[in-house]
């Protein structure tokens, strides 16, 4: 049960009952997203740069899909790709752009990437680090410098890093599989 209302107009209203149809999945609530272990951060990149982070927080494979937290702790070019499906971006922290684009985005900042769309991520240099969180629907093509496809990245590669790492840092497999939707 949520807190108990105080002022609010809606106390007394009950729940919705049998609120999951058989066999639905609970929700998946994970409070303060950007916080927390160190060891939930999984190094990514490509190529892989140093201080570059994703924090798993939904995850389908059914759907190719994830949610993450990305974070940059430094200035860097965090990865060029391509993208043939769309993607959300909500910016928590720092200061983060594309090449491609006019825009620089900081906190509070909400991105759509429209499908077949290719450009470099850069994290610029802030007091905070680069915290944007991202859905990412498909997969991502990882472009060298001319724009050619040299690599790919989809939701079974994230989850194959995740418990890699994971499982480096002392993770049980069972944190990862609790984020599959």
């Amino acid at each position: 049960m949520p807190e108990t209302p105080t002022t609010e107009p809606w106390a007394g209203t009950p729940p919705v009952p049998h609120a999951f149809r058989p066999g639905a999945k609970p929700e998946a609530y994970f409070a303060k997203i950007a916080e927390g272990d160190e060891r939930l951060w999984v190094p990514i990149g490509r190529p892989m740069v140093e201080d570059v982070y994703s924090k798993p927080v939904w995850i389908s494979p059914t759907l190719n899909m994830w949610a993450d937290v990305l974070m940059a702790k430094k200035p860097c070019i965090v990865n060029r790709h391509y993208h043939p499906k769309p993607i959300w971006a909500y910016t928590i922290s720092g200061k983060w752009a594309y090449l491609e684009h006019e825009w620089t985005a900081t906190a509070g900042d909400f991105i759509f990437e429209t499908p077949g769309e290719s450009h470099t991520l850069v994290s610029y240099a802030h007091p905070d680090p680069m915290k944007v969180f991202f859905v990412v629907s498909g997969p991502l093509m990882w472009l060298d410098e001319q724009g050619n496809t040299v690599g790919h990245y989809d939701v079974f590669d994230y989850m194959r890093d995740a418990r890699a790492h994971y499982k480096e840092v002392g993770i049980a497999d069972d944190y990862l599989d609790s984020l599959i939707r």
